[in-house]
């Protein structure tokens, strides 16, 4: 029977905590500190993410472990450490990586889609908006998508750069893009100790961190394995930035029974980190500190209504007109009729665009621009409401 079955009757339970949740799983854990990947692990891992989806959960995975299938399926390697080996070690086992989780979720029915990014997607404005709309109509769809950096073109992740650190980085910056309401970064140690536990067998599990500051950042420390590129320090880097994106994030032991559904119900395990700011304060702060006045779309009154009290997404019927200039990617003022600033967001459409569709049905807008990037000028999950 598959968890599809087994969990049929979990739509008549109460409201869960955790609604939509990013499981970064580490190299070290999903190779059991070995050079191939430990398929024991993954079945717990899919089988709890797939019970979590199957409960209406909206689950993703951030996934090392390319580097390490790769290493086994070219055994001669084995030893070297350079970039390009490391690279097309990358290129081998991201493939092997896909098929293990492609294989794993197919068996509970559940899809699932690859995601390879860098700093530098993160970074473009293009390049966020697009992952962002991709990653959202995936969880909508049903779909988990397995993200990881894309290793062959990141060479300062494998080479000790500017790094994502084993991926902690990368999933919380995931995280943030998709509005997620629990992190939880897994790994071979169960939490952040008050030492490494590995050398000091009196170390003492700290259950809660309410404030990230030094005395608890001086607890972090480079990864012990090998297999792993992270370490603590890397972990408590990514906690901060995931904390204050309003992200309650968890470090807790991947081998810990069921630690993913516990985690996600709300029981305490591992490490908790309660998050710094709501999202929507988060969310507001990042597109207000970001957006230029200047950069306006003006709207009518049946859009203010629409957006205001049905909470819709921004259509070209609504918009009246621009002011400035701005392109795709760009976070606008949304203003009423009286210039009365309504909401911000990020456009779908260069200015110029719009002011050619405004007005128009979104039916008409590959027929109008040659393109589409979507039905919407600024989509509801791409807005905060200011009014």
């Amino acid at each position: 029977m598959s968890l599809n079955q087994q969990n049929s009757s979990a739509s008549g339970q109460s409201q869960p905590k955790y609604n939509r949740i990013v499981v970064k799983a580490g190299t070290t854990l999903l190779t059991g500190g070995t050079d191939r990947l430990d398929l024991e692990m993954m079945v717990s891992l899919v089988g709890q993410v797939a019970r979590l989806q199957f409960q209406g959960r909206q689950m993703m995975i951030v996934s090392s472990g390319a580097v390490a299938a790769g290493r086994k399926v070219l055994e001669d390697t084995k030893q070297i450490r350079d970039v390009p080996v490391r690279q097309i070690l990358a290129a081998v086992g991201q493939g092997k990586l896909l098929q293990a989780y492609d294989q794993l979720f197919d068996w509970h029915g559940i899809p699932v889609a690859q995601a390879l990014l860098t700093r530098r997607d993160l970074s473009d404005r293009h390049g966020y908006l697009n992952i962002r709309n991709t990653l959202l109509g995936l969880l909508a769809a049903g779909v988990i998508p397995i993200i990881n950096e894309n290793d062959v073109v990141a060479v300062d992740e494998l080479s000790g750069g500017e790094v994502f650190g084993d991926n902690d980085t990368l999933s919380a910056m995931v995280a943030n893009i998709v509005d997620a309401d629990l992190l939880v970064m897994l790994g071979e140690v169960e939490g952040l100790f008050t030492r490494d536990p590995h050398l000091d067998p009196d170390a003492k599990l700290i259950p809660k961190v309410e404030r990230l500051n030094d005395e608890v950042g001086a607890m972090g420390g480079p990864s012990w394995s090998e297999m792993g590129r992270g370490g603590m320090a890397t972990k408590l880097e990514a906690v901060k930035r995931a904390t204050a994106s309003g992200v309650d994030t968890v470090i807790a032991g991947g081998r810990t029974s069921n630690a993913i559904v516990r985690l996600a119900d709300g029981e305490s395990l591992g490490t908790q980190f309660p998050a710094a700011t709501t999202r929507l304060e988060s969310r507001k702060r990042w597109m207000l500190s970001h957006m230029d006045e200047s950069d306006t779309i003006v709207i009518d009154q049946g859009a203010v209504r629409a957006l205001v009290s049905h909470n819709r997404s921004l259509l070209p019927p609504g918009v009246v007109e621009t002011l400035g200039e701005f392109r795709r990617g760009d976070i606008v003022s949304i203003v009423g009729p009286d210039r009365g600033q309504i909401a911000c967001g990020i456009t779908n459409y260069d200015s110029d665009e719009i002011d050619r569709i405004r007005q128009m049905q979104s039916t008409e807008i590959n027929d109008t621009l040659g393109h589409h990037y979507g039905d919407e000028v600024v989509h509801r999950d791409n807005m905060v409401i200011l009014s």
